[in-house]
């Protein structure tokens, strides 16, 4: 099958991309700036011509290529969370320009990875992820969703946030947030379920909850992180920070940018818990505990 990869420099699309071209399908990567992708990772795939890189920008659609007419499936893991104020607009200015520049061609399938969704009401950030799913819902070609909680793995940027809180404050006190429950899910699992997706025809079209086996609260990641380093933490949790101190200290603290911060603060408020499993049996697989998706990512 041969398939778009939208996004394919970022956390996901990079992790996707081997996976594909190791199940036997063809990628064509479609970045911004081709400079900033690391070709020189599938070269063997490009001389074979299973692998090709496309340029162009979603949010101006002048820049965009004639869209590949042999394409089968596309995956949509464009956002710009970490762009800071106005993201909503911008995120729904890409995929309004994405069905725009797929809807005359043979594509048979889009798939989207978006964010599980609370019954609450949503973050902002969570609100324009289900936006973007209703906007690639209205075009006619069918749409598969995956929607995941924290992304558990080296480069993530929920995961590194978590990294650099435990591996940088013996002592923490915490904001509220950290009490809301979650349900992580290791980036294999999340890659397994994308490529997967592709040779299981009863995903297309529908909607799908995605989570690791257990549920959490952003405390208990801290702490067993903490654990598995070997690392003595002490936690206490407090309701005076509010998020956009919350937001400021994360930024302080960790790497994260100022903007990315707000963004995960303002999501972090929202209980993100599978409601619905049915993946688990269209495709099962060995899903790994948050300790072990740890593991995985320090390998």
């Amino acid at each position: 099958m041969k398939t778009l990869v939208t996004g394919a420099n970022g956390y996901i699309g990079l992790r996707l991309i081997p996976s594909l071209l190791e199940a036997g399908h063809q990628v064509v990567a479609m970045v911004r700036d081709k400079n900033r992708f690391p070709s020189d990772q599938f070269d063997s795939f490009a001389e074979d011509e299973r692998f090709s890189l496309i340029e162009g920008d979603m949010l101006r659609p002048e820049s965009l290529p004639e869209f590949p007419n042999d394409i089968d499936a596309a995956y949509y893991l464009l956002h710009s969370m970490a762009a800071g104020g106005d993201f909503e607009s911008r995120e729904a200015d890409c995929a309004t320009n994405f069905i725009a520049w797929i809807a005359s061609s043979a594509c048979a399938r889009i798939l989207y990875l978006g964010g599980l969704i609370p019954n609450a009401p949503l973050s902002d950030h969570l609100e324009s992820r289900e936006n973007v799913n209703r906007i690639l819902r209205s075009s006619s070609i069918p749409v598969t969703t995956l929607r995941a909680s924290i992304i558990v793995g080296s480069g993530s940027a929920s995961f590194e946030i978590i990294r650099d809180l435990a591996e940088k404050l013996p002592f923490m006190i915490t904001p509220s947030w950290t009490r809301t429950r979650c349900q992580p899910i290791a980036i294999r699992n999340v890659i397994a379920y994308l490529t997967r997706c592709l040779d299981t025809p009863e995903t297309k079209g529908r909607e799908f909850d995605i989570g690791g086996p257990e549920i959490l609260t952003y405390r208990n990641l801290l702490e067993q992180y903490a654990e598995a380093r070997k690392l003595h933490r002490l936690i206490i949790s407090v309701p005076l920070l509010t998020p956009r101190l919350s937001a400021h200290w994360l930024h302080f603290i960790t790497a994260t940018t100022i903007q990315l911060a707000k963004s995960l603060i303002d999501s972090l408020t929202n209980e993100t818990i599978c409601r619905d499993d049915s993946i688990t049996e269209l495709i099962p697989q060995e899903l790994l505990s948050y300790r072990e998706a740890i593991e995985k990512a320090f390998a």
